[in-house]
């Protein structure tokens, strides 16, 4: 496989993500959608709606979301919407909370999954806008834009059946059927395949290293961020542009990347990268193509 263009400003703007978006040189057209994190309740680190209401407008786009499979204020529609507009979304935007009113089934055909369960408004829309905020997670390492396509668009059934590797759909079963490690990262590449295959690739990908923290926009009490803001990164290649942020993170000098790179390490991340590809999902070779 060729390497994957990876195009990449250090300027964090709104005007920036409009620039990098339009360096991608494809036109996403008919209805689109934007998915994103809307954030945890008390967390702070997520993408904020000034810096993505330009992008969003530009494109005259639909906000997506979807609920999630925990305990928390995101995982009922209605406390869900609640935190949309107390974060300021929806003065941006309209926002589709996808699987508000329902879910479906795509084909995921893979060792772990046979399935993918997502917001059933998905169906609804032509083109997405994989916009996702870099930084740590408790549970997978890291998430980029892979855990944005396959958890943040998996409905609470379907993040629970990502979670346990396909072993089961309910929620309330969630932590008492957590698999191994590797099997829990490889079902994060099948579902975010699944989704790719499903928009027959129409579909691009922004990772935004920003609030670096150890710790993902799900949590209400983040820890704060380590490292400094690095930039912007996309690519029409979601395992490339992972890529290039992990290899970022771990080249880089500053001093909190060994903390960052601790939390990586204790579950394993980097795996869902290999395996991504080895599925078809993209490549880990790119070329770095400065935009500044």
């Amino acid at each position: 496989m060729a390497k994957a263009k990876v195009y990449f400003t250090k300027e964090i703007t709104p005007e920036s993500l409009v620039k990098i978006y339009e360096a991608l040189g494809v036109e996403a057209t008919g209805r689109v959608g934007v998915k994103i994190s809307t954030g945890e309740p008390g967390g702070h680190n997520y993408l904020k709606p000034e810096l993505i209401k330009d992008l969003v407008g530009k494109l005259n786009a639909n906000i997506l979301e979807c609920n999630t499979a925990y305990g928390g204020k995101r995982m009922a529609s209605e406390d869900h919407l609640k935190a949309i507009h107390d974060h300021g979304f929806d003065a941006i935007a309209t926002v589709d909370l996808m699987d508000k009113d329902g879910e479906m089934e795509i084909p995921a055909n893979g060792k772990h999954l046979d399935v993918d369960i997502v917001g059933k408004n998905l169906s609804n829309y032509d083109y997405i806008i994989n916009l996702a905020h870099f930084k740590g997670h408790a549970m997978g390492g890291f998430g980029g834009v892979l855990k944005n396509q396959s958890i943040g668009i998996a409905s609470s059934n379907g993040k629970t059946y990502i979670h346990t590797a396909g072993a089961t759909r309910n929620p309330g079963e969630l932590w008492n059927k957590l698999p191994e490690q590797n099997a829990f990262l490889e079902s994060m590449a099948e579902a975010a395949k699944a989704v790719r295959d499903y928009v027959k690739g129409n579909i691009l990908y922004i990772d935004v290293m920003n609030n670096l923290s150890v710790d993902c926009d799900c949590d209400s009490n983040p820890e704060d961020p380590c490292m400094k803001d690095i930039g912007i990164l996309a690519s029409l290649d979601p395992v490339a542009v992972d890529q290039a942020c992990i290899d970022m993170i771990w080249n880089s000098t500053d001093p909190g990347r060994n903390h960052f790179i601790e939390r990586v390490e204790r579950q394993n991340g980097r795996h869902i990268l290999p395996y991504a590809e080895e599925i078809g999902l993209g490549t880990r070779e790119y070329e770095l193509i400065e935009i500044d």
